[in-house]
């Protein structure tokens, strides 16, 4: 009986603030898969290990997380004033299913550095030390990302005592401005509230804000679902009552957001939106035993990705966190204190963050101007990723 041999894909693995994921430059890609279609689809599937029943993506490169579980095609871009195009795929880990409507601002942090390795970025554009500005444009949502990287004789530093709660080991700090962050046009908030009244049969009526900027975004009171905005991984992802019960009001924040049109469409749009519960700031001790004051931070937040809660904060998340508290009367506003803001510390399950943000007023709706936070990158290994020939 023949078999048919493996195939090798010239990949990288990196990690990119709290996340990490397989690097690809789309012409390094099979011909069949360097356009949407099913065939890429199923090849980034195979390569990170899904759809696996067991939940644990032994037989790929994913490590069974949300943070973990994701992909980047990277190209130079054909937008004027950019040097590449970065699209994201968040892979499902038991289903069989690429999730392309949203960002990750956590490997946003080593695109910039993958650009200048890959030679995306012009040469003379890349200094022999210092920074180096890296023009992305983010194919999923449409919007322009500035990364600042270190450079350090001529090659990008990686390197460095930039220490980010969620990642063991300091690095080299890359600032990135989200520009212009909030989907689409108009309003941010897409219901045309600050808050609304989130209706979820079975379950009960919650005030929510839900904002579009950095990734679609719905925001609850955590005492108005019974936490109290400072629990950890353990004490949500081991009740699977609670996430049912989150996932059930996502999807009806979903609709009422306009990204779906019912219900039964969440669960083939796992990766956005978001859901997330806040509180004011209140001690607690982090995820790695660090004790966060209440001094230390301006709100608690806590957030979910692909059904759990994740163990520090989605990068896009901290986007819609920051530009929320900095409109006021929102829910994340009024938990951090109720006051104006240009920046916001929260304290998430691993630490601390804090986030820049900018919001104004244009024609009688709120408009982001920008975010920016600072994360740091690394590359793990590279080289080939190899998957079954018939594997698409």
């Amino acid at each position: 009986m023949s078999h048919v041999p493996q195939i090798k894909i010239p990949a990288t693995y990196i990690r990119g603030g709290t996340s990490k994921g397989v690097f690809f430059r789309r012409l390094d890609l099979p011909a069949v898969a360097r356009e949407p279609g099913d065939a890429r689809d199923k090849i980034l599937l195979r390569v990170i290990g899904s759809p696996d029943p067991y939940g644990q993506q032994i037989d790929g490169m994913g490590g069974a997380t949300s943070s973990t579980s994701k992909t980047v095609i990277v190209d130079k871009s054909t937008q004027p004033g950019h040097d590449v195009d970065y699209l994201f795929g968040q892979v499902a880990i038991n289903k069989a299913f690429v999730d392309w409507s949203g960002n990750c601002g956590n490997l946003t942090a080593a695109v910039g550095a993958f650009a200048i390795m890959s030679g995306f970025v012009d040469a003379e554009r890349v200094p022999e030390n210092g920074i180096c500005t890296v023009r992305i444009w983010q194919k999923n949502i449409s919007k322009t990302i500035i990364a600042h990287v270190p450079v350090s004789h001529g090659e990008v530093q990686e390197t460095g005592d930039f220490e980010l709660d969620g990642v063991t080991f300091p690095a080299a700090e890359v600032a990135i401005e989200f520009m212009d962050p909030a989907d689409g046009e108009g309003s941010m908030f897409p219901t045309g509230n600050l808050v609304d009244d989130l209706e979820v049969p079975g379950i009960g009526t919650f005030r929510a804000t839900m904002i579009n900027a950095g990734i679609p975004t719905i925001f609850v009171n955590a005492a108005d679902i019974g936490y109290a905005g400072t629990e950890l991984q353990k004490d949500i992802n081991s009740d699977a009552e609670a996430l049912a019960r989150f996932e059930t009001m996502r999807a009806w924040g979903a609709v009422k957001m306009g990204l779906i049109a019912d219900i039964s469409e969440a669960a083939a749009r796992q990766h956005t939106p978001k859901i997330a519960f806040v509180a004011p700031a209140t001690a607690y001790v982090s995820s790695s035993g660090k004790q966060i004051s209440a001094g230390d931070i301006d709100v608690c937040v806590r957030a979910l990705s692909m059904g759990k809660l994740h163990h520090a904060m989605m990068g896009t998340a901290s986007v819609a966190i920051a530009t929320a508290a900095a409109v006021p009367g929102t829910l994340v506003n009024l938990a951090a204190g109720g006051v104006e803001r240009d920046s916001v510390t929260f304290g998430h399950p691993s630490g601390t963050l804090r986030v820049g943000a900018a919001a104004e007023i244009v024609k009688g709706e709120w408009r982001a101007k920008k975010a920016v936070m600072s994360r740091s990158a690394r590359v793990l290994m590279e080289g080939f990723v190899r998957i079954p020939g018939d594997a698409f």
